[in-house]
């Protein structure tokens, strides 16, 4: 996307962000294990890299509880735009604070948006001002030209400056020697796992066995809101790579020496392709056809969940079960491989 001359209002707000390079260098460096984690799903959906920030933008990756008709989590979803997501939010669950399930639900959205729009300028308005409204401007005044940066079209000036935002985090990322700031590295200690669970448990047991404290781990699985990691809602936790061999050791020792403990799905360095569970883990197309020709939704369950646990891609079952969405509901029945 635009560099940072592009449009004054870029470096305007560039200078904002980095006004005090030491806090701007410690905001960074404590969103860097999900912004490196963000990264890899937006390369997955093929996202302009510039979207992996969004979230600075949005919440500084921070995960954000929603009041009641409230936006939650470090993508500020909207209920409403959750239940059209598939994501789950309840009493006991907010999906829209889950980093793999939302962000994978948001940039799927985000490369849909890009196929429907061409134009990621465009994509960040239906981000931020609803999809249709924008594709009603564009029917009224046609894509716009690449110059100026920020499109000149009739939209609200937080979602111009919402644009303009987005373009400046990229442009401190891109030239930080221009602000007089340091990018921080990641240790691989740091990058965040999504390691599989079989069962539910108490959050504190589940801290535990990561040897970490409950609040740490609640800050990274901030979806679960009533102290228990329950395994039907979400299938994973996150744990900085550092904690995962202990996490699944203790798990190992607690139970029965015959448990099958799933594998993990790992992120890999920056700039890497996203790493889904090892081969080893994943069921055989055999095995998926003799056992898993179709899937009953249970309740609490969403097409994020139901992809993983069949090793398939969402976009593969939307098609397969000519879904306009990601929304599904309990007894609904899905074809969960090709329709042979």
């Amino acid at each position: 996307m635009a560099d940072c001359d592009a449009d004054p209002g870029i470096t305007t707000w560039a200078r904002r962000y980095t006004q005090n390079p030491d806090r701007f260098e410690s905001q960074l460096a404590a969103a860097a294990p999900r912004l490196a984690y963000v990264q890899q799903i937006a390369s997955r959906h093929h996202v302009a890299g510039e979207f992996a920030l969004l979230p600075w933008v949005e919440s500084q990756y921070r995960p954000v509880l929603g009041g009641k008709n409230m936006p939650a989590g470090m993508w500020q979803i909207m209920p409403a735009t959750a239940s059209a997501l598939g994501i789950r939010v309840d009493k006991n669950f907010d999906g829209r604070l889950d980093v793999p399930a939302a962000t994978d639900a948001i940039m799927a959205l985000l490369s849909r948006y890009h196929d429907d729009l061409g134009d990621w300028r465009l994509v960040d308005y239906a981000f931020n001002a609803g999809e249709f409204g924008v594709k009603r401007m564009v029917g009224q005044h046609g894509t716009p030209p690449a110059e100026p940066v920020i499109p000149k079209m009739p939209v609200k000036s937080v979602t111009r400056e919402h644009l303009v935002k987005l373009l400046a985090i990229a442009c401190v990322i891109r030239e930080p020697d221009r602000f007089n700031v340091s990018l921080p590295t990641l240790p691989s200690s740091e990058r965040l796992v999504a390691v599989g669970i079989d069962s539910s448990m108490p959050i504190a047991h589940a801290a535990d066995h990561a040897g970490m404290s409950s609040d740490e781990l609640k800050e990274l699985n901030a979806a679960f809101r009533n102290g228990v990691v329950d395994s039907r809602a979400s299938p994973y936790l996150l744990l900085p790579s550092s904690h995962v061999q202990q996490f699944r050791n203790s798990l190992l020792a607690a139970n029965d020496a015959n448990a099958n403990i799933p594998g993990t799905a790992v992120i890999p360095p920056l700039g890497a392709t996203l790493a889904g569970a090892s081969d080893a883990d994943a069921p055989t197309s055999k095995q998926r056809s003799a056992t898993s020709q179709t899937h009953t939704v249970k309740s609490g369950e969403s097409l994020w969940s139901i992809s993983r646990r069949y090793s398939v891609d969402i976009k593969q079952l939307q098609q397969w079960n000519h879904l306009q969405n990601a929304g599904v509901k309990p007894g609904q029945v899905l074809k969960i491989s090709a329709p042979g």
